[in-house]
C-alpha cells in the first residue's frame, strides 16, 4: 500500500469509528441531542443576592452551549431540559488562626439542578451542587463578592457540564 493510501484509510476508519459512536466534542462530552432548554436559576437561598440568578444561569448556559455545539431553544420538548434553584448563599469562617483570629472567611453557594435527556432517561439527573472560595477575614465579603460568584459560577457550571455530558 502507498503512503497516501493509507492515510485515506486511516482518515476514513477514523471517521466510521467517531460516527459509529455518536457524537463526541473534545471536551470529552457525547452529544447526541441538537437542542437544549436551559431555565434561569431560582434563587431559593436565604440569603438573596439580585444579581446571582442571572450570574450563574450565564455562567452555567455560556459552558454548555460553547463546549456542545447544542441550539437553545425555549421549548418543552428539547433533546435536554436543565432547570434548577440556588439553595445556598452562605458566608462563613473557615480559619482561625492559634490567637483565636479569623484568618479566612468562606463564601459557598449551592445549586439544586435538574437535568432531562429525553434521548436518553438513564443520563438525567436530580443533584445539589456545592462549591465555596476563601477569602481573608480583613476583607468584607461586599468587597469581594463578583470575583467570588465568578469563580464559584465557573466551578458549578463546570460540575453540572461534566454530570450531564461528560458523565463523571
Amino acid at each position: 500500500m502507498t503512503a497516501p493510501l493509507k492515510y485515506y484509510l486511516g482518515i476514513l476508519l477514523l471517521v466510521c469509528f467517531m460516527s459509529s459512536c455518536g457524537v463526541y466534542s473534545f471536551s470529552g462530552a457525547s452529544i447526541q441531542g441538537k437542542t437544549i432548554t436551559i431555565h434561569v436559576l431560582d434563587n431559593k437561598a436565604p440569603n438573596v443576592v439580585p444579581t446571582l440568578s442571572a450570574s450563574l444561569t450565564n455562567k452555567i448556559r455560556s459552558r454548555i452551549l460553547s463546549q456542545t455545539g447544542l441550539a437553545p431553544v425555549n421549548t418543552e420538548n428539547s433533546d435536554y431540559d436543565l432547570k434548577g434553584q440556588i439553595v445556598s448563599y452562605q458566608v462563613s469562617i473557615s480559619g482561625v488562626q492559634q490567637t483565636q483570629q479569623v484568618s479566612q472567611n468562606r463564601l459557598t453557594i449551592s445549586v439544586n439542578a435538574t437535568f432531562t435527556n429525553r434521548l436518553n432517561d438513564k443520563a438525567s439527573f436530580t443533584q445539589t451542587f456545592s462549591r465555596f472560595a476563601d477569602f481573608p477575614a480583613t476583607q468584607t465579603v461586599q468587597a469581594v463578592e463578583a470575583a467570588l460568584i465568578e469563580e464559584i459560577g465557573t466551578q458549578i457550571a463546570d460540575d453540572i457540564f461534566n454530570k450531564a455530558f461528560v458523565n463523571w
